[in-house]
């Protein structure tokens, strides 16, 4: 069992009788309460701050004793989403030994596929123990880990509930449903599918332990209906942590940290262009980064450039966890922890775009490593107003790097005959490339962090000059 370390733990449960007195002893020190069902009583909780451990908590009541052993005390992350979260370590790459190191951190707790994440570097970091808290469910949306608080700010009349491996309602377990040529029919979602089930069932019983922070990997049940994400997940995260906070009478941060992996390819196909590149940028909120206005306090890491097109679990689910799991932690640090030491933990960010009448720069905010030149598009337009999302003629066309810098691209714009150059955008694609092979990354001094995708459109007409060449 964990509990956590920093500030106050709450210790709290349920007893079958109507009014019942417990008793709680851990080590020395005890509490005792009544629980809600006595007069003037209320589902007390005992609150505890105390070293590592290992502890033994004894309950009592008229009920029976109670004794739950090798009790310890340390950081408590909660780890949700659909089924890259529930992925199990002995489907990784190299299982055996990761299998095998993991008996040298006996105070990680759960092994999982959040294990990897958590383990060597924080643990090593921290020197207390890290407990994680497993709550997921494969092909779900990000709808059903939402409460009806969350719903209610988005949209509710619209569900957003499509899968993009069908382009029909979520994924995988529906009433009723038959399956033909590789796609899911039926009548209604499964139960698991629809809005705040999963928050009822997976999440809301938690609400009362204190938690230092939580890492989501989620999305691929919302790709084939992106709109709404940009608005559905920033709102559970600050809802997550206004309940946890609220439960835990205070002890959970109201700003706790909150990690996501951004989504890793799928299919071996360079020509699709929506679904997965939508939701990889709504899940930035439209930034392409995090964290930013919208999104405080959160981390991520980029997985686009690691494809398993052969994975035996379908290649929507990477055997290679080990890099993600890396890439987390290390943009966790700075977030959750305040390290700044092991240097940059995002990959480079548009500083600066500037147009000339031939071609474009793009700036970055570090220096980068060029390991190929494709992976830029520019959007040609014949009006100055297109949006260049598919509603009027506009075209994306390939710009390959040109010309580079330590610190800049410079890539080609539309030429006379395809109009003006409404925007430019970068690895907007479900496989933008191969392994660790998309076009712009961190030095390997500064941690070899792959750019995340990124889209620009100038919304400002007036900034438009016919590009002719």
């Amino acid at each position: 069992m964990h509990l956590k370390l920093a500030l106050l733990s709450i210790v709290f449960g349920f007893t079958r009788g109507a009014c019942t007195q417990v008793h709680l002893h851990l080590g020395l020190r005890g509490h005792s309460g009544l629980n809600g069902q006595c007069p003037g009583g209320r589902n007390d909780r005992g609150h505890y701050k105390s070293g590592p451990g290992p502890y033994q908590i004894n309950i009592t009541s008229s009920e029976g004793t109670l004794t739950m052993n090798d009790v310890m005390f340390g950081d408590v992350w909660l780890c949700s989403g659909q089924s890259n979260m529930q992925f199990t370590t002995s489907m990784v790459f190299n299982a055996s030994e990761e299998v095998t190191d993991a008996n040298n951190y006996p105070d990680i707790r759960l092994f999982t596929v959040a294990l990897k994440w958590s383990n060597r570097t924080l643990y090593e970091l921290t020197e207390y123990p890290i407990g994680l808290i497993a709550t997921t469910w494969g092909g779900t949306p990000v709808e059903a880990w939402s409460s009806q608080d969350a719903m209610n700010i988005c949209e509710p009349e619209k569900a957003g509930l499509t899968d993009a491996r069908t382009n029909q309602k979520p994924l995988d377990k529906r009433t009723n449903q038959t399956v033909s040529n590789g796609i899911f029919t039926g009548n209604e979602p499964a139960p698991q599918n629809t809005p705040t089930q999963l928050w009822k069932a997976m999440v809301h019983p938690m609400l009362n332990l204190t938690i230092y922070g939580a890492i989501w990997y989620q999305g691929e049940a919302n790709a084939g209906a992106p709109e709404l994400y940009k608005c559905r997940f920033p709102v559970m995260i600050f809802d997550w942590r206004a309940k946890f906070n609220e439960g835990s009478s205070g002890q959970t941060d109201p700003n706790f940290p909150f990690g996501f992996v951004q989504l890793a390819s799928w299919r071996n196909d360079s020509t699709i262009t929506k679904g997965f590149p939508d939701i990889r940028w709504r899940q930035t909120s439209d930034f392409g980064y995090v964290p930013n206005p919208q999104m405080p306090y959160t981390f991520m890491a980029v997985a686009m450039d690691l494809p398993d097109f052969t994975s035996p679990y379908n290649s929507i689910h990477p055997r290679d966890k080990q890099d993600i799991a890396d890439r987390l932690l290390l943009s966790a640090l700075p977030v959750a922890y305040n390290v700044t030491s092991l240097g940059r933990y995002q990959g480079p960010l548009v500083s600066k775009v500037t147009y000339s009448n031939a071609s474009l720069m793009i700036e970055f905010d570090t220096q980068i490593e060029i390991r190929t030149k494709d992976g830029f598009e520019v959007c040609c337009a014949t009006s100055k107003y297109s949006k260049c999302d598919g509603s009027d003629q506009a075209v994306w066309i390939a710009a390959p790097i040109m010309k580079s810098s330590p610190q800049s691209v410079t890539l080609l714009i539309c030429n006379s005959s395809l109009g003006l150059t409404r925007g430019f955008r970068y690895a907007w694609r479900e496989s933008p490339c191969a392994f660790k092979k998309c076009a712009i990354y961190s030095r390997p001094d500064m941690n070899s962090l792959p750019m995340g995708p990124y889209i620009k459109i100038e919304l400002d007409p007036l900034k438009y000059l016919p590009h002719v060449y």
